[in-house]
């Protein structure tokens, strides 16, 4: 599948902000993967990622206790109207409102580490366990847990037609519970090699749709319905000549991403800073037992689920051609 325009996206959009010599050492790192090779993300992931203590207990919580508060010092401020600790709203205006440290063009390797908090079974008979990653920030040498990255992407806000295949609809909910977001290929390979690193567990290729001519991945990235968590906001920048977040000083919420996705001015494909939180599916042997790496019966590699919460934009591009299915509406 090819969701490419000719003219490729990210070598577009970014060349207004880097030039010369940058600009052609970004467009090495981008459109030449052998460059990036696996062997280079390890070695820097050996060099700069904890080791994964995710089964030595001792360890695990020696590690926390860098980044943990305890609830008898911890201090609350307010951050964008709600109460936080103070070591969360550092690390949550060190991720949003600064947007450091996320994965993309202009941070090829961001200063975070990765940790599976936990995995728990949902009920039933099915075999598939669920976790949620946690992101450790170092920020001026403190060590900041949080539940978000950030990566840039585009999100695809264009209606998408509802067909149908072997009796059930495709595309249902879509800018509703659901949105694709498109990011260079490149870019998921650095996520998932940050997760390898910080889990120990491989990661799969489900749910991500490849378009090797373009380099470039879609994922559905899913959204909260407001009923038990907010909408996903949706924040413009107030420089209306800004090419990439550096030019952007300040941006504004106009709404949540459904409501935006309602209005026809903005179903187009918007170009920005998508935050995540993230969580894993593994399948184990059974429904009973937790799936340990490398034991009888347990899958080796991982899902990682993509839930939007925030999207920071500074324009629309025409650049990338959306996802269309058939064209055979749902009733």
């Amino acid at each position: 599948m090819s969701f490419g325009a000719p003219e490729d996206y990210f070598h577009r959009i970014m060349a207004a902000s880097v030039s010369g010599q940058e600009q052609e050492r970004s467009k090495e790192a981008f459109f030449c993967p052998q460059q990036t090779d696996a062997v280079k993300a390890y070695e820097y992931l050996e060099k700069y990622s904890p080791t994964n203590n995710g089964d030595d207990p001792q360890k695990r919580d020696e590690e926390k206790n860098e980044y943990e508060e305890s609830p008898s010092k911890r201090r609350m401020v307010q951050w964008r109207g709600n109460y936080v600790s103070e070591r969360e709203a550092k690390a949550l205006r060190h991720v949003f409102d600064d947007m450091k440290d996320h994965f993309g063009h202009h941070r090829s390797n961001p200063d975070v580490s990765v940790i599976l908090t936990g995995l728990t079974h949902p009920g039933g008979r099915e075999r598939t366990w669920e976790g949620d990653l946690d992101f450790i920030y170092n920020i001026r040498g403190e060590r900041c847990k949080l539940a978000y990255i950030g990566m840039e992407i585009c999100i695809d806000l264009i209606p998408k037609l509802v067909n149908k295949r072997d009796g059930r609809p495709l595309l249902r909910d879509y800018g509703k519970t659901w949105v694709y977001a498109y990011l260079p290929e490149i870019t998921m390979h650095k996520v998932k090699s940050y997760v390898r690193a910080g889990t120990g567990w491989e990661i799969s290729d489900e749910g991500i749709i490849e378009d090797p001519n373009r380099n470039l991945v879609a994922i559905e990235a899913r959204m909260h319905d407001g009923l038990r968590q907010p909408k996903p906001s949706f924040w413009v920048t107030e420089n209306d000549d800004a090419t990439s977040f550096n030019d952007s000083s300040s941006f504004s919420r106009i709404g949540s991403v459904q409501s935006v996705q309602k209005d026809t001015d903005q179903q187009q494909i918007h170009r920005g800073i998508g935050f995540f939180s993230v969580s894993m599916e593994i399948d184990g042997s059974s429904s009973k037992v937790k799936p340990i790496r490398g034991a009888k019966g347990v899958d080796d590699d991982a899902t990682l689920i993509f839930t939007l919460t925030s999207f920071s934009t500074w324009g629309v591009t025409d650049s990338i051609a959306p996802i269309v299915y058939g064209a055979s509406l749902y009733h």
